[in-house]
């Protein structure tokens, strides 16, 4: 672990504490000092009249307290462990419902075909899209640990609960699941750095997600291979036909999502709003905001012209991968 900036000792006793949570406007802050001559705050803050779910884009959320511990690097205690499961679960069912265009899908496939396709296209998802979201809040709290800082996971629950009934009623996804808190005081820099953590680990998602999901698609011959007529069904609906299950479609749809999702997890993620890292990376840096944001504006806005995409990028890498195992 990285060597705690002399100024965290001049942090709040627990800045997630029932008590850090007020309902008055005025900030109180209370000084002590313990038998080490460390000097303490205890403060107070106003409570958030918001729905939790969009409150955190307000700077405003109220959270669920978490217990402090010590661990290493790599620790993650049992209660963040369950808040990770439970985002991780919430955002793979809300996924699930946009692939199948949430209830007005019913209309077009039927109850019967509308939940096989729901119950098909959630493992996609979960592999394709998951490590995007999972691995983003964990570099974030990586980051924050090395620059002497107590970091954890903690799910939203309202966040997730609308979420899902947004996927469900309208078939699209838009969630609050959480974020890593964090407790210590650094500069703006490492601040810049911490908040930055998350988007560049979707860049390295992205990046190691070309060859990887290239030679598994090469090795499986899963686009030799896929029936005719598999590929231009929607997502879900391309997983089962005449009965029997599609597994090509389903592999190459993960390598297809994995790119694209990360992609604009990282470039989302860069809006200078609100709680996003765009605003913490701006603060620190200009130069490092603007040059992250363009990493991944210009492939998504070339993407959506159609000079290239995630299918074609994907057959390139493995079609020779292909030809030499044939």
């Amino acid at each position: 672990m990285g060597r705690r900036d002399s100024r965290a000792d001049l942090i709040d006793d627990d800045p997630f504490s029932s008590s850090y949570r007020s309902t008055s406007r005025v900030r109180h802050i209370h000084q002590r000092t313990d038998e080490q001559g460390t000097i303490h705050f205890d403060t107070k803050s106003p409570g958030s009249q918001l729905p939790p779910a969009f409150a955190q884009f307000f700077g405003q959320s109220r959270w669920q307290p978490p217990a402090h511990h010590a661990g290493p690097l790599w620790h993650f205690s049992k209660e963040e462990k369950a808040h990770l499961r439970q985002a991780m679960g919430a955002f793979t069912l809300a996924l699930g419902f946009m692939s199948v265009g949430g209830i007005s899908g019913l209309g077009s496939l039927g109850l019967t075909k509308w939940a096989v396709y729901l119950l098909l296209s959630m493992p996609v998802m979960f592999v394709a899209i998951g490590p995007a979201f999972l691995l983003h809040e964990i570099g974030h709290k990586l980051v924050a640990k090395k620059n002497g800082c107590w970091a954890e996971f903690r799910a939203d629950p309202k966040g997730l609960q609308m979420g899902i009934f947004l996927a469900l009623l309208l078939g699209f996804l838009f969630m609050a699941p959480g974020a890593v808190m964090v407790a210590g005081m650094v500069t703006r820099r490492q601040n810049g750095h911490i908040a930055v953590a998350g988007p560049l680990t979707n860049l390295g998602l992205f990046i190691i997600g070309i060859p990887l999901w290239g030679i598994v698609l090469g090795l499986s011959g899963a686009f030799e291979s896929l029936p005719l007529g598999a590929a231009a069904q929607g997502i879900g609906q391309g997983y089962l036909i005449d009965g029997s299950l599609v597994w090509q479609a389903m592999l190459i749809d993960v390598g297809v999502y994995w790119l694209g999702a990360n992609l604009f997890l990282g470039l989302f993620n860069m809006l200078p709003f609100g709680p996003l890292d765009g605003l913490k990376v701006k603060d620190w840096n200009e130069t490092a905001f603007y040059a992250v944001i363009l990493i991944f504006a210009v492939p998504l806005l070339t993407m959506f012209l159609g000079i290239w995409t995630p299918t074609g990028l994907l057959k390139t890498v493995a079609g020779p991968i292909s030809n030499l195992i044939r």
